[in-house]
């Protein structure tokens, strides 16, 4: 589904990732783990363009590297940035809306369904979204990224700063969406929590790939466990 090919991002004359090359294959979760400044979250946004880069990015066999980023997210591929960025003073139902700019016609049936994936928005439809718990921002922000109907969606520390509880539900979604039939990109720092369900991983140090395979192999590795997983 997605062939990143030689992926090189700038910072003004700071290479922050220096020749990556993976691939996602249609129906996994693959996610990138790693430590802060390894170079994950400016691998996503290279793939929406929203940094500058080099290299090539192949969507579907199409090359959209530099495709426009509004394009991009019509050619569906959604992110759910790190920090979820929920309009915090529109209402859950605005939000929604505005994640649909693109399926309008199919907004009152899209948010049907992310009303039964997040049934705890429903109550709360009308609130402000700056009003709710950390949680419900991030639950907010996976149904606005997915009213575009995306095939890949790519989420950017989803995890970051819940309770327990709240990552387990959220990993459950995760996978549920992938059993609907929508290949994950998954950026995580709970490396333990990414690896149960990825399909396949690959590790992110100074902005090179070190380390790659299936997470089940990943997750019983010593130099993973040591460096990511606390054992």
């Amino acid at each position: 589904m997605l062939k990143v090919k030689n992926l090189e991002v700038y910072y003004g004359l700071i290479k922050g990732v220096k020749n990556v090359n993976f691939e996602i294959k249609e129906g996994q979760i693959v996610s990138l783990i790693g430590s802060n400044g390894a170079g994950k979250t400016s691998t996503l946004q290279s793939i929406v363009n929203d940094v500058k880069k080099n290299g090539e990015i192949i969507f579907r066999g199409n090359d959209i590297s530099k495709m426009k980023t509004h394009k991009i997210i019509q050619n569906e591929i959604a992110l759910v940035p790190e920090g979820r960025r929920c309009f915090q003073n529109l209402t859950i139902e605005e939000n929604l809306r505005m994640g649909a700019f693109n399926n309008d016609s199919k907004y009152e049936e899209l948010q049907e369904e992310m009303f039964k994936l997040f049934p705890r928005l429903v109550s709360k439809k009308g609130q402000l979204a700056g009003t709710m718990s950390g949680g419900e921002q991030q639950m907010l922000a996976i149904a606005r990224a997915l009213m575009s109907s995306p095939k890949l969606l790519m989420l950017d520390e989803p995890s970051l700063g819940l309770a327990p509880k709240i990552i387990g539900e959220l990993f459950e979604t995760i996978v549920r969406l992938k059993e609907e039939g929508i290949t994950i990109l998954l950026v995580e720092q709970n490396a333990f929590a990414a690896l149960e369900i990825s399909d396949y991983a690959y590790v992110l140090e100074n902005g090179v790939v070190a380390l790659e395979g299936k997470g089940s192999e990943l997750i019983k590795s010593d130099d993973i466990r040591a460096k990511y997983l606390g054992a």
